[in-house]
């Protein structure tokens, strides 16, 4: 995983659509400061995104996408008397769009063998319709925080 910084004082939106969740999807699909090349591969999955689903714009479905995959309660450890607990907590605004942004695009990476922007568009299209592989990390993530609901008293 890069280096994620924040950007958010200085993020401006994306040229093409004036999106700033997009540009900070961008942001976080560029590898070694090209920002050309993962400019290209956003948009070219938008592109196919918008020959495969027509009624819809693009980035409406990127962002219902992301809306989709964004987790609303994960676990995290906490150490009380000597023993670690799985606690649930509420995921704050900023860290639901972090975690569903590198869910996302953990997924496009595990899939091998065709252009990046062709799984992009495809891991979209499935968290649009509620499915795919950053939806499958996000029920597992709440199912974890619903099995373990006995111990959110410990949550401070």
């Amino acid at each position: 995983m890069g280096r994620i910084t924040a950007s958010k004082k200085q993020l401006a939106p994306d040229p093409k659509y004036g999106s700033i969740l997009a540009s900070k999807f961008v942001n976080c699909l560029m590898w070694d400061g090209k920002k050309s090349v993962a400019l290209k591969v956003f948009y070219d999955a938008l592109d196919v995104i918008g020959k495969r689903i027509t009624d819809v714009e693009p980035i409406e479905v990127f962002t219902q996408a992301m809306e989709n995959v964004k987790p609303n309660i994960e676990v995290r450890s906490k150490r009380v008397g000597g023993s670690s607990y799985q606690v649930p907590i509420q995921v704050r605004k900023n860290r639901q769009q972090s975690l569903a942004i590198r869910w996302i695009l953990m997924a496009v990476r595990e899939k091998k063998g065709r252009p990046t922007h062709e799984k992009l568009a495809n891991e979209l299209i499935a968290a649009y319709k509620r499915e795919g592989t950053a939806m499958t990390r996000r029920e597992n993530v709440h199912r974890m925080a619903e099995a373990n609901k006995a111990f959110a008293h410990f949550a401070w």
